[in-house]
């Protein structure tokens, strides 16, 4: 679920890091604060951009795999042959999936997290000319525990709503290949949609406790 999602995480990770950086440095700029570049990119990323970018990459990838893979479990009648073996298709099929998304998720952010932090440094120190000392110092004296373990709770409540959905899609699949097509494509569609929603609500409640 987690290690075939890693290469394109990477790849939107770096290129997400890197259009922070040119993007917040013209208006930093004018007010001589380029440098504080840094401060802005770690906190986007902790606390916001890696989580969610990680959730929507593997909702594409796992989200829609475990949905098409249920849903012709079910059209196979795969689903009624445990039954009748009186195994729990829960226990055997959901569970395993449900987990597998909720602690891959969290352990892909923290890869989002480096590698957009390290995208915005080569950025920072190549094009932009600040520093590496300075850079890297910034960083680190923005960052607080709190910010890696906000991202880190909504990485993983993201993960349990993508196994859940595709979970739940997968064995409502009714109309045959059909069915499996409409269970794959709401799955994303619906992931997406809980996903961006949760995080609002995160979001509201950090503020309203004082952590951002």
């Amino acid at each position: 679920v987690g290690v075939r999602s890693i290469g394109v995480i990477a790849l939107v990770s770096t290129s997400i890091g890197m259009i922070l950086a040119l993007q917040m440095a013209p208006p930093l700029k004018d007010f001589g604060q380029t440098e504080t570049v840094a401060n802005i990119i770690a906190i986007a990323a902790m606390r916001e951009l890696g989580p969610l970018i990680s959730a929507i990459v593997l909702t594409g990838f796992a989200g829609a795999s475990i949905a098409a893979e249920l849903g012709a479990m079910v059209v196979g009648e795969e689903i009624e042959a445990l039954e009748a073996h009186a195994l729990s298709p829960v226990r055997f099929l959901v569970m395993p999936r449900v987990l597998a998304t909720t602690i891959s998720l969290p352990i892909l952010c923290v890869v989002a997290d480096v590698i957009q932090i390290a995208s915005g440094w080569a950025i920072g120190v190549m094009l932009l000319d600040v520093p590496s000392g300075i850079y890297i110092n910034n960083t680190i004296q923005q960052l607080k525990l709190v910010d890696f373990l906000t991202g880190i709770l909504k990485a993983g409540v993201f993960g349990l709503i993508i196994g859940s959905v595709a979970c739940f899609n997968g064995l409502a699949v009714k109309g045959g290949a059909a069915g499996v097509g409409r269970a794959t494509t709401w799955t994303v569609v619906l992931s997406i949609l809980l996903i961006v929603i949760s995080d609002l609500m995160f979001t509201t409640v950090f503020y309203r406790l004082g952590w951002t």
